[in-house]
């Protein structure tokens, strides 16, 4: 029953969900003809780096505001955020 957009990003050094987990979510989609957007991020482990956050504002404006983001902004990492 998926409508609308889907973005799922994975750190393929993730100790807590293996990246295999995400892979079967995306073979299940694919299976089912649905369209999605993901983001592996090499040497991220559970807790995503700042990059992340930006592409998930970048991804909300795009699709629910349906403005274009600003270019080339920068998100801050924070030490010990989220995890």
């Amino acid at each position: 029953n998926l409508r609308g957009k889907l973005l799922l990003m994975h750190g393929d050094m993730d100790n807590n969900v293996h990246p295999a987990n995400t892979l079967r979510v995306v073979d299940a989609l694919i299976k089912a003809n649905k369209n999605f957007d993901m983001l592996i991020v090499p040497d991220a482990g559970h807790g995503l780096p700042a990059y992340t956050i930006r592409k998930q504002w970048d991804y909300f404006v795009k699709h629910l505001l349906g403005v274009d983001p600003p270019e080339n902004y920068r998100m801050m990492d924070m030490p010990g955020f989220p995890f």
